[in-house]
C-alpha cells in the first residue's frame, strides 16, 4: 500500500489556482479524526468551538491553551492526511505578538499540529505576521470572530464590507495561508475573494467560497443547544444514539444482555 501524503499548506495555497475546493471539519478526539482523516477531509480543525459542544459552555471563551493542546494531541494521533489546525483560544494571543508566538509555539512543539488558526483582521495583522515570520504557518479568521461575541453582541451576520475586505486584506498581506470567512453574505464575500488571493474557507458564507468547515457536531446531529442556518446536517445521530441508548437499557433491564454469545465460558 503507498505511503498517504499529507496535506500541506502549499496544498492549500495551490487550491483556488487549481479550482480545488477544500473540506474541512471540527474533531477534538482520536476516534472522530481517524473517521474523518480516512473519509478524506483535507483539514481537520481542532476548534475552540469544544468549549461549547464537548465542555457544554455558552460560548468559547473558557477554554484554555492546555485545553486545546490536550485535544490536539489526541486529534494528531488519529490522523495521517489531513492537515491538523488549531485555534489559538481567547486570551492567548490578544496581548501582542509575544504572547501569540509562545502559544503557537506550543500547539506545534507539544501538541504535533500543522498550523494555527486566530481571529482578527487589521487589528491582528502584526500578531499574525510576527507568528508566520517564526515558520509557523497561520490561517485567519474574519467576519463574525466568534471570540468577539460579547462585542458583537451575539452571534450576528457581519455586514459592514469595508471593514470586512480591510481585515481580509491584512490577514493575507500578514501572511496567512489561508482564512475563515463566518456569517458573511455572499455578496461582500465575493468582493472579498476579487481583492485577495489566498483561499477563502467558509461557514455560513455561501457557497462562492474556496472551501468549507463546519462543526463536527452540528454536521451529524449532535449538538442541538443551537441551530445555525448555515449547517446541513447530514446525518441524525443524535437522535440514533438516543434510540440504541434506550433499546441497552431495556435489554439490560429485561435481562437479555448480555446473551450467551456475549458471554466467556
Amino acid at each position: 500500500m503507498p505511503a498517504v501524503k499529507p496535506v500541506t499548506v502549499t496544498d492549500f495555497r495551490l487550491a483556488r489556482s487549481q479550482n480545488r475546493r477544500l473540506g474541512v471539519l471540527t474533531a477534538y478526539d482520536y476516534s472522530t479524526a481517524k473517521l474523518l482523516d480516512a473519509a478524506g477531509v483535507d483539514a481537520i480543525l481542532v476548534g475552540d468551538s469544544l468549549g461549547m459542544v464537548v465542555q457544554g459552555h455558552a460560548t468559547s471563551l473558557p477554554v484554555t491553551l492546555d485545553e486545546m493542546i490536550y485535544h490536539t494531541k489526541c486529534v494528531t494521533r488519529g490522523t495521517k492526511r489531513a492537515m491538523v489546525i488549531t485555534d489559538l483560544p481567547f486570551m492567548t494571543y490578544q496581548l501582542g505578538p509575544t504572547q501569540a508566538l509562545e502559544s503557537a509555539g506550543r500547539v506545534l512543539k507539544e501538541a504535533g499540529a500543522n498550523a494555527v488558526k486566530l481571529e482578527g483582521g487589521v487589528r491582528s495583522r502584526a500578531t499574525i505576521a510576527a507568528v508566520v515570520g517564526a515558520d509557523i504557518p497561520v490561517m485567519g479568521h474574519i467576519g463574525l470572530t466568534p471570540q468577539s461575541v460579547n462585542g458583537f453582541g451575539g452571534f450576528r451576520v457581519q455586514r459592514d464590507a469595508e471593514k470586512l475586505i480591510a481585515d481580509a486584506k491584512a490577514v493575507e498581506e500578514a501572511g496567512a495561508f489561508a482564512m475563515v470567512v463566518e456569517c458573511v453574505p455572499v455578496d461582500i464575500v465575493r468582493q472579498i475573494r476579487e481583492a485577495t488571493t489566498i483561499p477563502l474557507i467558509g461557514i455560513g458564507a455561501g457557497p462562492g467560497c474556496d472551501g468549507q468547515v463546519l462543526v463536527i457536531q452540528d454536521m451529524l446531529g449532535l449538538y442541538g443547544d443551537l441551530a445555525p442556518k448555515f449547517v446541513k446536517v447530514y446525518a441524525n445521530l443524535g437522535e440514533q444514539i438516543t434510540a440504541a441508548v434506550r433499546d441497552y437499557c431495556r435489554d439490560v433491564q429485561e435481562g437479555t444482555f448480555p446473551a450467551s454469545e456475549h458471554t466467556f465460558r
